[in-house]
């Protein structure tokens, strides 16, 4: 509070009372008022002297009235109203009344407004009120915030005017750069600190304090920040903690029940939709800047809930789908809000699998060298996580009752066939979508299990599509007959080695093709390399596992050791397929006239269990 003595008070020997016509008639009991004047329907019974004294627009309204004996004046449209208009009037009485964040965007607006200039008193309220916005309001974050919050009560063009709105935006983005360099001090410092609180207290307390602008003047302070060098990760942080703040509960109507989507949006509903838009605008587009994919999804499900733009929704997807590789399983469960659709929105989930696909193509082009494409390339391993990832999904929404086959079918074949390694995880989801819709058609099922590469099953998803009695006959008999080449090549030590050879020979580049041609099918043909041998390591996995079983059988039954010893021994020369050491080839075939009915066996003890 300001003291009765410092330059923003005005003192008289006085008390405050409410200033009315009792009030006036107190302090003035000799001398009657002489002039009404009348603000948004409340009187006020005045004197015309010190209020013309320091008043112009009072001056010349006095001037012009017919009745010069008691006037009534009606002042339309004043800034802050009868409360700012009060303590206007006390200013000019010479009233003691404090200057303060609350008060001063009003007092200066109506001063405006009354042109209390220096033209008719020196020290008059426009100078009054300036020295107090420059000398107190504009050095500090703090205080320019409340004064900004309390211009959104004030009419637009008045506050635009006397330049209290961009005076208060640039202070707060100053201060914020300023807070920057003392938080960049305050990091140093709060790192040797074992409190994760108090290290997140130190840096940044002003995010919280712009909760409470509205969202046009908050659009137009982080913007001022962007401008001015802020860090993009503390807009971020401010971006998140406005939303969280200002869109807490929104949609939970809407989500459990979606008719009422169909009635027209409240004004509520539509400042939520401008919230929604305008945060997505301001989002930073610096590379650099690490946006929460969480946060990200849930600004999608709020701009599907106060049904944003299109524009909105599909930049959030874009946004998504640079990142998607990271998302987690909860993140694509978006609840649908469409009436009579499926239970969860898997056409924006389609869409933003479109754009990473096309993020991962234009990465590719960008990519001249052929370093990029081997075993550690990042848009190759992107691709096998989101593989993994859309086949944990489709799992999940299968047993939705109103999941159409047309939906389903689109979110499988959306993927390439190198984006997966096996093909279990999809076995699963397409096996869970036909034992939760029986009506299907024979033509149907046939149509789903096309989609499955037997050759990519492993030995556990294989002998239970082998007994899947939900699977058409051709699917089980394309399983059995994988089986089958799987035991031939296992017998006969190739694993696979010619389908390989076929890949590699089939992959060279005619002399005819062009260019460019010859470098898509190099590509294309690398990427099935790293997919053979992917595969190649997962069969090696499941190698090991077999030695582990043969290991412990031979611990269980000691009685036949000697047995057990041979047939770990044919389990390591299984296993030296893929060693790749020299002289393998020569121990395979000598093993092979030696083991080759008791790996048959083996081999189809497994396949039985």
């Amino acid at each position: 509070m300001v003291s009765s003595d410092s330059p923003f008070s005005s003192t008289t020997r006085s008390p405050v009372p409410k200033l009315s016509n009792s009030f006036t008639t107190r302090i003035f009991s000799d001398v009657a008022g002489d002039i009404t004047i009348v603000v948004d329907g409340e009187s006020f019974l005045l004197h015309k002297f010190p209020l013309v004294s320091r008043s112009g627009k009072i001056r010349k309204l006095v001037a012009d009235a017919k009745d010069s004996n008691n006037s009534k004046l009606e002042l339309l449209n004043l800034p802050g109203g009868p409360p700012a208009f009060e303590l206007a009037m006390k200013f000019c009485y010479g009233m003691n009344f404090e200057i303060t964040t609350v008060n001063v965007a009003h007092l200066r607006c109506a001063a405006e407004y009354l042109e209390m200039t220096e033209d008719y008193r020196q020290e008059n309220l426009i100078a009054r009120t300036e020295t107090y916005l420059n000398e107190v309001v504009l050095q500090s974050l703090d205080k320019s915030v409340e004064v900004l919050s309390t211009c959104e009560m004030l009419p637009p063009p008045i506050a635009e005017e006397v330049g209290i709105v961009s005076r208060c935006v640039e202070a707060i983005a100053m201060n914020a750069c300023k807070e920057q360099l003392v938080s960049g001090l305050s990091r140093l410092d709060c790192d040797g600190d074992e409190s994760t609180e108090l290290k997140s207290s130190c840096l940044e307390w002003w995010i919280e304090d712009l909760s409470v602008l509205g969202i046009e003047f908050y659009q137009r302070v982080v913007c001022a920040m962007a401008r001015s060098g802020v860090r993009p990760d503390s807009v971020t942080a401010s971006l998140m903690h406005y939303a969280q703040a200002s869109l807490k509960g929104v949609g939970k109507c809407q989500i459990w029940n979606p008719a009422r989507m169909k009635s027209s949006p409240t004004m509520a509903e539509n400042d939520q939709r401008t919230i929604v838009e305008t945060l997505v605008i301001l989002l930073p587009t610096e590379k650099t800047s690490s946006i929460p994919l969480n946060f990200l999804f849930g600004m999608l499900r709020m701009a599907i809930m106060v049904d944003a733009t299109i524009a909105c929704k599909l930049e959030i997807e874009r946004r998504i789908a640079f990142r998607l590789e990271m998302a987690s399983l909860d993140d694509l469960l978006i609840p649908s809000i469409q009436t009579g659709d499926s239970l969860f929105d898997v056409d924006t989930i389609h869409r933003i699998l479109v754009n990473f696909l096309q993020r991962i193509e234009d990465e590719d082009y960008e990519d001249c060298g052929y370093e990029s494409e081997g075993l550690g390339s990042p848009g190759h391993g992107s691709l096998l996580k989101v593989g993994r990832l859309i086949d944990s999904y489709l799992a999940e929404i299968a047993p939705d009752p109103y999941l159409s086959l047309q939906k389903f079918i689109a979110m499988i074949e959306i993927l390439p066939y190198y984006s997966r390694v096996i093909d279990d995880g999809l076995y699963r989801a397409i096996d869970i979508y036909m034992k939760a819709h029986p009506m299907l058609t024979e033509h149907e099922c046939k149509k789903l299990c096309k989609f499955i590469d037997c050759q990519k099953l492993s030995q556990d998803a294989c002998n239970h599509a082998a007994q899947n009695e939900r699977l058409p006959v051709q699917m089980s008999v394309r399983v059995l007959y994988c089986e089958q080449l799987r035991l031939k090549n296992a017998l006969s030590g190739s694993s696979g080695d010619g389908f390989l050879s076929q890949r590699i020979s089939s992959g060279v580049p005619s002399a005819a093709m062009s260019p460019r041609d010859n470098y898509a099918s190099l590509r294309r043909e690398n990427r099935e390399l790293k997919l053979e041998i992917s595969r190649m390591r997962v069969r090696l996995s499941e190698l090991e596992k077999e030695q582990v079983f043969m290991k412990q059988g031979m611990m269980d039954k000691s009685g036949n050791g000697k047995t057990f010893f041979t047939s770990l021994s044919k389990g390591i020369g299984r296993i030296a397929i893929f060693s790749g050491q020299t002289g393998g080839k020569r121990q395979k075939s000598s093993r092979k006239s030696r083991g080759s009915e008791g790996k048959t066996g083996r081999s189809r003890r497994h396949s039985v269990s």
